[in-house]
C-alpha cells in the first residue's frame, strides 16, 4: 500500500509538471495520469471510469445544453447586459462581473452558474474589447467565493453538513445505548463537540463566508492588473483583411427604437463601424452618438466577418435585404456561409438582383467584401466581380451542394452563426430561472433539475438537437472525470491522509495553530483532489483534532468547509476552474499566480473569524 501511495504521488507530480510546463491539453494529461494508475494496478478499471458516471460531471454536461438554449435565444446577452452593464476599463469590468456573480452564487450552486455565464462573459468581453483571460478566472473565483456564503451555495457545504448530521446520529445512538435519555444524550453531545444537534443552519457559515467573499473579490479586482494575464489570440479576427459592407434594418417594434446610437451599443463595436444611416431616403453620413434610432432606419456597417456575425445577433436588427425572408427554409435552421466568386460564375458582371442570386442558389447575399474597399451600393445593386467574397444566409446543406461548384472558388460555413431566436428568449430565461428555483428550494437536486431544463429547451425549440450536441465541451468533461479518478487514487492509497495527518500533528498542542494547519491540510487536499472528497476526508481528522484539544469543534468544521471550497491555485482544485480553463486561454501557472495569495488570504480571514464567532 505504501508503494501504491508513493506511485500515486509520483503520478500526481508528473501531471502537475506537464500541466505547468507543457502545452498539452489538460484532458490529455489527466487521462494519461489515470491510465498510468490503472496500468500499475492502483485503480481498478471500474474505479478509473467511475468519474464518467459521476453526477457532478454529467450535470455540467447537461448544463452546457441549457446554456446553449439560453444563448441561442439571446437570453445570455439579456442577462449579461442587466448583470454587468457597460464598463469603461478592464478593472471596472472585473468588479462588475465578480460582485453580482458572487451574490448569485450564494443562493444557487456555483457550477451551473458558471456554465450559464461563460458564453455571456465571452460575448461581453468581445463587445468591450477586453481579453477573456482577464475575466474567466474572476468569474470562477467569484462563484466559488459566493458559494461559501450560505449552506446551499456549494455542494461542499452540504457534504460537511451531512457529515455533521451523521456524527450527531452516531453519537446520540451511542449515548442512548448507555441508557441516557434524549435530552441527556443531546446535552452530552453539545458538551463534547459544541456542534448543533440539528446540523448547520442556512447562514452559519455566512459569518466567515461573507467577509471572505467581499475581501476576496476586492483582492482579485485590485490585483488583476498584475496577476491576471492579458492574453489575446495570436491571430486576431479583427485583423481580417476582408472588410464587408452590410445593411441592417431597425425593425419597427425593435427595442432599439428611441435609443441613441451610444445607448444601443452600436457606437464602439469591435471590428465594425457604423458608416451611415439611411432614413426615408435621406442619408446621415456622420452619425453622432446622440442620434436616436427610428423604426425602418437602414444602418450601413463596414467591418470584419466575425463582427458582421455579431450584428446578426442584436435583437431588433435584421438584414436590410428582403431576400432573407423569401428563402424556403425557416430562418432558425439557417447559418452564414462565405463564398468567393470565381471567374466562371454566370453572375459575374451582373447585379445581385438582376442575376436572381436567391432563385439560382437558394441563398441570400447579405454582405459583400471586395479587396478591403467599401462598396457604396445597396446589396441588390452591387455588380459581382471575380474574387468578391459574399456573406450568404443559407441552409447548412448549401456548403455541401456548392463546395465543388465551379461558380465559387471557396465555400465555407461560419461557426455559431445561426440567427438568434429572440422571440423565445423569455421562454429560455424562464426555464433557467425555474431550474435554479427547483434546485435551490426543493429536494429535486441539481442533476434532475438540469435534466428537466435541458429537455424543456429542446421541446420548446429554444435549442435544436444539433446545437445541443455541439455545445457540450467534451474536453472539460474528460478533465473533470479524470480528476475524480486521480482523487480516488489519492484517497484509496492513503496518500492524502498521510500528508494531512502529519501536518495536523505538528501543532496538536495549540488550538489556533491546529486550526491553521487543518485549513492548510484541507486546502492542499482540495488542490490535489476534488473539493467534496477533501471535505469528506478532512472532516473526521478535524473533529478528532478538536476532541484531543478538548475545544469546540465548530471552528474546525467551518475551517474545513471554507478550505474545501478554496481551490483557487490549480485548475483541477475546483471544477469551475476547469470550465474556464479553455475559454480563458489559460496556462496552469496563471492559477498559481493569483490563486495562492487568495488561498492564503481566505485562510487568514477564516482562522481569525471562526474562533471569534465560536470560541474554543
Amino acid at each position: 500500500m505504501v508503494s501504491d501511495a508513493h506511485f500515486t504521488l509520483a503520478v500526481l507530480g508528473l501531471v502537475f509538471g506537464l500541466l505547468i510546463w507543457s502545452r498539452i491539453a489538460p484532458d490529455i494529461v489527466l487521462v494519461a495520469g489515470v491510465a498510468l494508475l490503472v496500468l500499475k494496478g492502483v485503480l481498478e478499471p471500474r474505479e478509473a471510469l467511475s468519474g464518467m458516471a459521476n453526477e457532478a460531471m454529467i450535470t455540467v454536461g447537461i448544463l452546457y445544453i441549457v446554456g446553449a438554449g439560453v444563448r441561442q435565444t439571446g437570453g445570455v446577452a439579456w442577462i449579461a447586459q442587466r448583470l454587468f452593464g457597460r464598463p469603461k476599463t478592464a478593472i471596472s469590468a472585473i468588479a462588475r462581473l465578480m460582485f453580482p456573480t458572487a451574490g448569485l452564487s450564494a443562493f444557487m450552486n456555483n457550477t451551473p452558474l458558471v456554465a450559464m455565464l461563460i458564453p455571456a462573459v465571452n460575448d461581453w468581453a468581445k463587445q468591450h474589447r477586453i481579453a477573456p483571460s482577464k475575466l474567466m478566472i474572476p468569474l470562477s473565483y467569484a462563484a466559488i467565493l459566493g458559494g461559501t456564503c450560505t449552506l446551499i451555495g456549494t455542494s461542499t457545504n452540504l457534504v460537511v453538513d451531512g457529515q455533521v448530521k451523521q456524527e450527531v446520529s452516531r453519537r446520540l445512538a451511542a449515548a442512548k445505548s448507555e441508557g441516557l435519555g434524549d435530552a441527556q444524550a443531546a446535552e452530552r453531545f453539545r458538551q463534547e463537540t459544541g456542534l448543533p444537534i440539528t446540523g448547520l443552519s442556512m447562514f452559519d457559515v455566512t459569518w466567515v463566508g461573507l467577509p471572505s467573499a467581499l475581501i476576496g473579490c476586492a483582492f482579485v479586482v485590485l490585483s488583476s492588473r498584475w496577476l491576471l494575464p492579458d492574453r489575446k489570440p495570436a491571430i486576431s479576427n479583427l485583423d481580417d483583411p476582408r472588410s464587408y459592407t452590410i445593411e441592417m434594418l431597425v425593425e419597427p417594434d425593435s427595442p432599439l427604437v428611441g435609443k441613441t446610437i451610444e445607448d444601443a451599443g452600436l457606437r464602439h463595436l469591435p471590428g465594425v463601424f457604423l458608416a451611415e444611416v439611411d432614413r426615408d431616403g435621406f442619408v446621415l453620413p456622420a452619425v453622432a452618438p446622440e442620434e436616436r434610432l427610428r423604426g425602418n432606419d437602414r444602418l450601413v456597417f463596414v467591418g470584419v466577418v466575425e463582427s458582421v456575425v455579431d450584428l446578426q445577433k442584436i435583437r431588433g436588427l435584421v438584414p436590410a435585404t428582403d431576400q432573407v425572408f423569401k428563402l424556403t427554409e425557416p430562418r432558425s435552421t439557417r447559418c452564414l456561409v462565405e463564398a468567393v466568386v470565381s471567374n466562371s460564375c454566370p453572375l459575374v458582371g451582373r447585379t445581385v438582383r438582376a442575376g436572381r442570386f436567391r432563385s439560382t442558389y437558394n441563398a441570400a447575399v447579405i454582405a459583400v467584401a471586395r479587396n478591403g474597399e467599401r462598396i457604396n451600393k445597396k446589396i441588390g445593386d452591387i455588380v459581382l466581380s471575380p474574387g468578391d467574397t459574399l456573406l450568404l444566409e443559407a441552409h447548412p446543406s448549401f456548403v455541401d451542394q456548392q463546395r465543388n461548384n465551379r461558380d465559387f472558388f471557396l465555400v465555407s460555413r461560419l461557426e455559431d452563426s445561426q440567427p438568434l431566436r429572440h422571440e423565445r428568449a423569455i421562454v429560455a430565461v424562464a426555464i433557467l430561472v425555474g431550474m435554479v428555483l427547483l434546485a435551490s428550494l426543493t429536494s429535486l437536486g441539481m442533476f434532475k433539475a438540469a435534466m428537466l431544463a435541458a429537455g424543456l429547451m429542446l421541446i420548446t425549440r429554444c435549442c435544436s438537437a444539433t446545437l445541443a450536441r455541439r455545445s457540450v465541451d467534451w474536453e472539460v468533461l474528460l478533465a473533470i472525470a479524470a480528476s475524480f479518478a486521480i482523487g480516488a487514487a489519492l484517497e484509496k492509497t492513503g496518500a492524502a491522509a498521510q500528508i494531512a495527518g502529519s501536518m495536523i500533528e505538528l501543532a496538536a498542542g495549540n488550538p489556533w495553530a491546529s486550526l491553521a494547519l487543518v485549513y492548510l491540510a484541507t486546502l492542499i487536499a482540495t488542490e490535489l483532489i476534488t473539493n467534496n472528497a477533501a471535505a469528506a476526508l478532512m472532516f473526521p481528522m478535524a473533529l478528532a483534532t478538536a476532541e484531543r484539544l478538548h475545544v469546540n469543534a465548530m471552528p474546525f468544521v467551518v475551517v474545513v468547509m471554507m478550505a474545501a471550497s478554496a481551490g483557487f491555485a490549480t485548475p483541477i482544485g475546483y471544477q469551475t476552474n476547469l470550465m474556464v480553463y479553455g475559454p480563458g486561454g489559460y496556462r496552469f501557472s496563471d492559477y498559481c499566480k493569483i490563486g495562492i495569495p487568495l488561498d492564503l488570504l481566505v485562510g487568514v480571514i477564516t482562522v481569525i473569524i471562526a474562533p471569534l464567532k465560536w470560541p474554543f
